[in-house]
């Protein structure tokens, strides 16, 4: 589906930007031309020709190999990062500014409307991408995509330290930071010589024009620490810690912005190649290549080569992706493992949200149950359900929903964070699970507590997941009968879901049939602490 952006009330088709946007360059360029041939504007270049040669530039002639290098690493690195977020993206191809993700009232999607079915569900809307733009590159991927995205950030991130240390630590931040208001008028003129076609004397060897100074300024001190800070808000951890913050901005608020730093790079590296072809091939790539002012061909075989590198990775990343998923789980792990553990949100207190903050639309997820066991139970409204809550503790018991509606009720309004990026606020109303714990005394041996479901996930067999059994004290962990002041809903997890609040979405098993409290997990599932976990290659803790 083509992008679309919602102006108003209507839909508009981001593909006519590409002939709306070439005739308005044509026009530009009329304009640019016409203003070249009046003397008041010949003046204003003659006065600002674009680059600002008063200053004493011998003290950062040429550029250094740690910029180059940082440079080439910073490219390599990129391909990874945006060809995984936008594989995240297409798992909810759908951006809000409001942490309500009500259908309709997104401003930018990549997909249909939403259909009339009530049940459509946020797994149904992803899209697919070709296996050679998006990382893996193939439908409902978002488990290795997030392994690769953030794994290679923690790479992205080490190197841009390593850039900005030795930037500040040289003269060379004079490259890219602006050290008088001249800039502006000296981009405005290059920007007004660009467009006439009548390009302007520059060299970089020596110093930026004005218009790459401001480009290269954004691009390094604000659309990638951007990139940092959207990112680091898109967190459930974060969010639920810096209440303030997320009030103000909501997770979804730093999703699109996130994207919007994405098509930022995009758009700068499409100019930024484009310009370092046309204005001087040879000697930009000896400049950035081996560090020469000159037009030999030794920067253009340099350039050739880290291609060849880019480009074999680019191309491999998918295939090896697919075949070894395991391995891009424990590399992600291994680079990613320790901020996760820093930022797991174990302090959610009570009371963060009231009534007039539920969302009006609560996305549905996960695959439906079609067993017979289900729906006779549903047939007779869950009369002849039964909880049963046993392993590895002292009083194992099966509860009607009757018995469980008698438990001590537990009311909460809270956030769902889902991994595929949608949220919502729901008011549940159930059993603590503290309250759960009490009635069966778990064994102390007992670690973990293992929630199965009467629905299949999506390769069949039994969905299930863990829980450490510390969360189970929770002042925000139960089972939920009701949601916002109702019976739960079929497609929501009727009789019984979970509700752990310091876990992702896909952690929340609905349709909850059974409870066992094990020492460990290893022997359950594919033994990775889930079913998604065992399927989909998710990260067990994957707070961020």
């Amino acid at each position: 589906m083509a992008p679309r952006v919602r102006l108003g009330g209507r839909w508009f088709n981001l593909l006519w930007l590409l002939p709306l946007g070439f005739a308005f360059l044509l026009v530009c360029v009329a304009v640019a031309k016409g203003l070249r041939n009046m003397p008041p504007v010949q003046g204003f270049i003659a006065d600002y020709p674009g680059t600002d040669l008063r200053a004493d530039r011998g003290d950062y002639l040429g550029i250094p190999a740690w910029a180059r290098w940082t440079h080439f690493f910073n490219l390599f690195l990129m391909v990874f990062i945006l060809r995984a977020g936008l594989q995240i993206f297409s798992d909810h191809p759908r951006l809000y500014w409001t942490r309500h993700c009500t259908p309709g009232r997104e401003w930018f999607r990549c997909q249909k409307p939403v259909p009339a079915d009530p049940l459509w569900t946020a797994k149904q809307d992803s899209i697919s991408l070709p296996r050679h733009v998006g990382l893996p590159g193939i439908r409902h991927s978002i488990g290795l995509a997030r392994w690769w995205h953030l794994g290679i950030t923690v790479l992205w991130l080490l190197n841009g330290l390593v850039f900005y240390v030795l930037l500040f630590a040289t003269p060379e931040w004079k490259r890219l930071v602006p050290t008088d208001w001249t800039v502006f008028p000296n981009a405005a003129s290059v920007l007004l010589q660009y467009l006439s076609l009548d390009w302007p004397l520059e060299n970089g060897w020596v110093a930026y024009n004005g218009l790459q100074l401001l480009a290269y300024f954004v691009t390094v001190f604000i659309a990638a620490p951007l990139a940092l800070v959207t990112g680091l808000g898109m967190s459930p951890a974060l969010s639920t810690r810096f209440r303030r913050i997320s009030r103000l901005a909501s997770i979804q608020t730093a999703r699109s912005l996130h994207f919007l730093v994405f098509c930022w790079f995009l758009l700068f590296i499409v100019v930024h190649v484009g310009l370092v072809f046309t204005t001087g091939l040879l000697a930009n790539l000896n400049h950035i290549g081996p560090g020469r002012d000159d037009n030999g061909w030794l920067g253009f075989w340099m350039f050739l080569g880290w291609m060849g590198v880019v480009i074999a990775a680019w191309v491999a990343a998918t295939p090896f992706t697919l075949r070894h998923p395991r391995l891009v789980q424990r590399a992600g792990r291994f680079l990613v493992g320790g901020v996760l553990r820093w930022f797991e949100h174990v302090d959610l207190r009570p009371g963060e949200y009231t009534e007039k903050d539920v969302s009006p639309y609560f996305w549905h997820n996960g695959r439906y149950p079609d067993s017979d066991e289900y729906k006779a139970l549903e047939a007779e409204g869950f009369s002849g359900y039964r909880l049963r809550i046993g392993g590895l503790v002292a009083h194992p018991v099966e509860l009607s929903m009757e018995e469980l509606r008698k438990l001590p009720a537990h009311t909460q309004i809270t956030q769902h964070f889902c991994i595929q990026g949608w949220s919502g606020v729901a008011k549940w109303t159930g059993v603590s699970m503290a309250t759960i714990c009490d009635l069966v005394a778990p064994d102390p041996r007992a670690r973990w507590v293992v929630f199965y479901s009467l629905g299949e996930g999506a390769d069949g067999g039994t969905y299930y997941d863990a829980h450490p059994i510390r969360h189970m004290r929770g002042r925000l962990t139960m089972l939920a009968y009701d949601m916002n002041d109702r019976p739960l809903p079929f497609g929501h997890g009727a009789p019984l879901r979970l509700r752990n609040e310091l876990e992702l979405g896909f952690k929340q098993v609905k349709w909850v049939k059974a409870i066992e409290f094990v020492a460990d997990f290893s022997d359950i599932g594919g033994g990775y602490g889930g079913y998604n976990q065992d399927h989909e290659f998710f990260g067990y803790r994957q707070p961020l």
